[in-house]
């Protein structure tokens, strides 16, 4: 659903029509590296709106119609549901637009909402603290090889210097360093709260889906890991540079758009991801951010199973059966690595009291 609709383009581009305000944002060209106050002009019908687009008035009359007619009218509830998209036009090279959608995000983003934990629900109002990391990045500052856990608050407020129990490790961690970003910047935060995003410096212990509370301990819930679709078997170009390829591809999985596996039956280490091109980017951070370089061989994995089983004698069994297949994620989970569908098949045929997780909660 359009919001804005483009006057022109290229060199005859003139701005922006409102279409359920009724305005016109008027650009201007020279600004792109400066903020600039917007000029307003208010009604398309209009002596003003005319005398700005000029010979390009009727035109744009007759486009917009047809605008109208095709597409949907803006519905906030529908947005919220994920039925609809609000579209704005705009350039980014000229900084016009930009504005409009941040402006956007703030009137129709929605509440922060109550978020389900294994023990219970947990609502933005309560008054002590609680937050789910949902992203890692790694080097985001390549000098210092920092690790940035982006954590999401769900409920009270953040203070500088607050003690968290990180929920996993049952342990209590003194935060004073939050941080906030935009864009490529940072900044350190006196306080947030329910809804917002801060960033906290990971050294290591901290993965996707780990829980902080002000005591209480909590394990939310709903941040799922997807089997990979695509496998191959990292080859190291220099042998003296395992211990950097090791580190430089569990961190990088600790990001969750690709995950490694180490077999079990041998030294192997198999990357798993989604698409073809994270192969690649993969490989060009590793040479980059480690300095390390690597190659792909082809591997005899068809898909991975996290396996679960409440029996401990029955999981020793099928440990030892399955042991050609078996591999530990980088989370330190058992995988089954299985080589064909026919093999995944027949496996949970003969182990019943094995489950074979597709997915498996970030925890």
């Amino acid at each position: 659903a359009p919001i804005t609709w483009p006057i022109g383009c290229y060199k005859d581009f003139k701005g922006v029509y409102h279409l359920t305000g009724d305005y016109i944002i008027v650009y201007t060209p020279g600004h792109g590296h400066e903020r600039t106050e917007a000029k307003i002009i208010q009604n398309l019908d209009s002596d003003e709106a005319r005398a700005h687009l000029g010979d390009m008035y009727e035109r744009f009359v007759e486009e917009l119609e047809l605008v109208k007619g095709a597409c949907h009218e803006f519905e906030p509830d529908a947005f919220l549901k994920g039925e609809m998209t609000p579209v704005f036009f705009g350039t980014a090279l000229g900084n016009f637009g930009v504005d409009h959608v941040l402006d956007a995000v703030v009137d129709w983003a929605p509440r922060p909402l109550p978020r389900a934990a294994n023990e219970r629900s947990v609502e933005p109002t309560e008054e002590k603290f609680s937050g789910f990391v949902f992203k890692i990045q790694a080097n985001m500052d390549p000098k210092h090889r920092d690790r940035i856990a982006f954590m999401r608050i769900c409920s009270g407020k953040y203070t500088q210097g607050m003690k968290m129990r990180h929920a996993r490790l049952g342990k209590d961690v003194r935060v004073g360093d939050a941080l906030t970003f935009f864009s490529s910047e940072r900044e350190h935060l006196d306080e947030a709260y329910a809804g917002d995003i801060i960033g906290l410096h990971n050294h290591g212990t901290i993965q996707i889906g780990d829980t902080f509370t002000e005591g209480e301990s909590l394990g939310f819930t709903g941040i799922p890991h997807f089997a990979p679709e695509l496998f191959r078997r990292v080859r190291l170009k220099d042998p003296l540079k395992s211990k950097q390829l090791r580190q430089g591809l569990q961190e990088l999985a600790e990001e969750g758009a690709t995950q490694v596996f180490f077999p079990e039956r041998n030294n192997d280490i198999v990357l798993g991801a989604v698409g073809v091109l994270q192969f690649d980017v993969v490989a060009s951070r590793l040479k980059e951010e480690y300095k390390v370089e690597c190659a792909y061989e082809a591997v005899n994995v068809w898909s991975a199973r996290w396996i679960e089983c409440s029996d401990e004698k029955k999981l020793k069994e099928f440990k030892d059966k399955a042991y050609e297949n078996l591999a530990v994620d980088g989370g330190g989970h058992l995988t089954y690595l299985a080589p064909t569908r026919v093999n995944l098949s027949l496996m949970e045929e003969r182990w019943p009291e094995v489950k074979f997780r597709a997915t498996r909660e970030h925890h």
